[in-house]
């Protein structure tokens, strides 16, 4: 025990050494969650008081194009515009003006939407009536109405997620005002006066929180990022562990500590001691910045709905399967250019399949299959057992138990690869 306090102390004077990059260390993580969590909040919220600036070129002027125009306003969410500096734009302006970036979408309306619509209409409903028997069989040349189509001018930088809202919401506004104009055409041909036909919407969406032991889970922005961005940063500790086992090999300071009567062991039990306080602390000031420091910049306070004990358990198996990996990439590197962009690689790679920037379920199948095979994975998934949805030891288990194997496989094999290495 004397041995490894000493080892320990050792550990803890290299690090002190270098300040800046301890500090950096601890720094960097922190800016990341907060700006990460500043800039996605607003996909958790309502924010009334940011509109997406859009242009309109209403070629209509008639009941549907009003009635598109009324919804977009409705929305709250676009700021329309068709005139710039009081002149009127036309559909060349508009496609530059998008083109340029100043405007995210531009809405074409065609000339004689509305009465090319009720037309349609008109005609269908007429055919059914007659083939009912309710009307007899007109001799009238029935008109030829070519499909209609609103134009779409979408800002080359927008999002496939930006433009399919876009479509389904406009698509939605036409075919509701499609089936007013239907009910309309049957009641105005059956002569009925007054409402006959209900128009509002029979089918409503309710969204429902889920909820556990009576309790409403509404989670937030801040409870996703904080231990998505608290396990980043804990797995960049391969980084300084690598680079400092590969110093020790090159510097000479390896051989000496073999030929001092301290196992190997004792050697490693130091560098995990250390390297995992240090990863605890990272957690427990991601912690702090949700708790204290968020709800004063406007973001929601962090809300830990379970147990605090197994949130430190989860941390502590997450530093490990970390502390694991950095051993055995410092024992396989031998100089800190190697082990250094190596470390770097893999940890964002691990969080980029694990589910940190994205979350698992919208990735290619083949990836989400890779998924289960990261270690940053299994500890999100914890994390969020914990957090979020106030899961038991039971149901964090799995992952606390393939975390827990992954720390011994890769430290075994840093010790193998050491033995075998040094025989030779």
């Amino acid at each position: 025990m004397y041995k490894l306090r000493i080892a320990t102390y050792k550990e803890y004077l290299l690090l002190k050494r270098d300040l800046g990059g301890l500090l950096v260390l601890f720094l960097m993580p922190l800016i990341l969650l907060i700006t990460v969590t500043l800039i996605q909040n607003s996909s958790f919220v309502n924010v009334d008081n940011v509109k997406i600036p859009i242009l309109l070129i209403d070629n209509d002027a008639d009941e549907l194009s009003e009635s598109i125009i009324t919804n977009l306003k409705d929305t709250k969410t676009f700021e329309i515009y068709s005139e710039i500096d009081g002149i009127p734009i036309d559909e060349d302006q508009a496609n530059k003006l998008v083109l340029q970036g100043k405007y995210q979408l531009a809405i074409i309306i065609p000339k004689n939407l509305t009465t090319n619509l009720k037309v349609k209409v008109s005609q269908n409903v007429d055919e059914i009536l007659s083939e009912i028997g309710m009307e007899e069989e007109s001799i009238k040349v029935k008109t030829k109405i070519e499909t209609q189509q609103v134009k779409l001018y979408f800002d080359p930088t927008s999002h496939i997620s930006f433009k399919n809202n876009i479509k389904n919401a406009i698509d939605k506004m036409v075919s509701k005002i499609e089936s007013q104009s239907i009910y309309k055409a049957f009641q105005k041909e059956l002569e009925i006066e007054g409402e006959l036909f209900n128009n509002s919407s029979f089918i409503s969406f309710l969204e429902v929180n889920t909820y556990q032991k009576g309790n409403e889970i509404k989670p937030n922005s801040v409870q996703h990022n904080v231990p998505a961005w608290a396990l980043f940063a804990i797995f960049f500790i391969v980084i300084p562990l690598s680079i400092n086992i590969v110093n020790e090999k090159n510097q000479g300071t390896f051989i000496r500590l073999k030929t001092s009567p301290i196992s190997y062991a004792t050697t490693l039990g130091s560098k995990i001691l250390v390297y995992l306080a240090v990863c605890m602390i990272q957690f427990f000031l991601m912690l702090l910045v949700g708790f204290y420091l968020f709800p004063y910049i406007g973001l929601p306070e962090l809300i830990i709905n379970g147990s605090y004990i197994l949130l430190f358990i989860v941390a502590l198996f997450c530093g490990l399967a970390a502390i694991g990996f950095g051993i055995l990439l410092g024992t396989l590197s031998n100089t800190a250019e190697q082990s250094a962009p190596m470390g770097a690689t893999s940890v964002v790679v691990l969080a980029a399949i694990g589910g940190v920037w994205i979350p698992v379920f919208m990735m290619p199948e083949y990836v989400q299959f890779i998924a289960k095979a990261s270690p940053m994975n299994w500890g999100l998934n914890a994390f969020y057992d914990v957090i979020i949805r106030n899961g038991s030891l039971l149901d964090i288990s799995m992952e606390i138990f393939l975390l827990g194997l992954f720390f011994i496989v890769f430290l075994f094999s840093s010790i193998y690869y050491d033995k075998v290495k040094n025989n030779v």
